[in-house]
């Protein structure tokens, strides 16, 4: 048995993909836009975006164990998106909300500038991680 064992989130989304499309459903991903995410920005809402991961809307789609990715077409203009496990929020069937959410891994998801900030107290004793207005996240409180 390996030391580290590999993340249950990618095998959860193949599965969730396969059965939307097996019921004739739209599986779309939710994800938390960070700097390692490549997605078209413009589309971006609150820090994340909704992506239809259906055959018909997507171009070489792959769901690894690393991240998903394909070509998908945003405006009439084709684009190659990168998506990576950690940013992964959910995927679900746009018809009827059934699917998988997950937790964030706070330890392993790279922050971007836009999602969190940390503030310091003057001796550097106090510091906290805030999410953006509105979305219940996790804080962290470091108490010396």
């Amino acid at each position: 048995m390996a030391d580290v064992l590999t993340s249950t989130k990618p095998y959860m989304m193949r599965a969730i993909h396969g059965w939307c499309m097996d019921n004739g459903m739209t599986p779309h991903l939710l994800v938390v836009v960070n700097v390692q995410t490549k997605v078209p920005r413009a589309f971006v809402k609150d820090g994340e975006i909704v992506l239809n991961l259906s055959y018909s809307a997507t171009k070489d789609l792959s769901i690894e164990n690393d991240a998903v990715t394909f070509s998908a077409r945003f405006g009439g203009a084709s684009q190659n998106l990168y998506v990576p496990m950690d940013a992964v929020r959910g995927i679900f069937a746009r018809e009827n909300g059934q699917g998988m959410f997950f937790e964030m891994d706070t330890q392993r998801e790279p922050a971007s500038s836009d999602q969190a900030s940390s503030e310091s107290g003057t001796d550097g004793e106090h510091v906290e991680v805030k999410a953006k207005a509105g979305k219940k996240r996790p804080t962290l409180t470091v108490v010396k």
